[in-house]
């Protein structure tokens, strides 16, 4: 869980209301957290046992209102980036075709495109 406030419902005030972090030390070790209510100060034991509150959110859209999934690439345009290529070659400076011998970006599309092989893991 993050640090963050995160907003609860207390059973001792029964308000809604931010729940406090504070570290318990031993001497100067950290030992563990103490959760306690922001507004009134009751302590939960465990994590567990906090009773996080919801966040209602309005239903605006049913699930038929979403749009159609949107293909971007054909299924034979995808493999067909420099980066998929055997001449691709990569070091932290700049990135080049060894075919052509230039600068080239990974998305840029070749038509003497060569796939690499696949690499088998070990």
């Amino acid at each position: 869980m993050s640090l963050s406030a995160k907003t609860i419902r207390c059973p001792a005030c029964r308000a809604e209301s931010l729940l406090k972090r504070t570290p318990r030390y031993e001497g100067f070790k950290k030992v563990g957290e103490s959760l306690s209510c922001a507004d009134c100060g009751h302590e939960f034991p465990t994590e567990d046992e906090v009773p996080f509150a919801e966040k209602a959110r309005p239903k605006i859209f049913a699930d038929d209102d979403a749009p159609p999934a949107v293909q971007i690439f054909k299924a034979d345009e995808t493999g067909k980036f420099c980066r998929y290529c055997r001449h691709y070659v990569v070091n932290p400076f700049t990135q080049r075709c060894s075919l052509h011998r230039r600068l080239v970006q990974a998305t840029d599309i070749c038509p003497q495109f060569d796939r690499k092989p696949d690499e088998e893991k070990g």
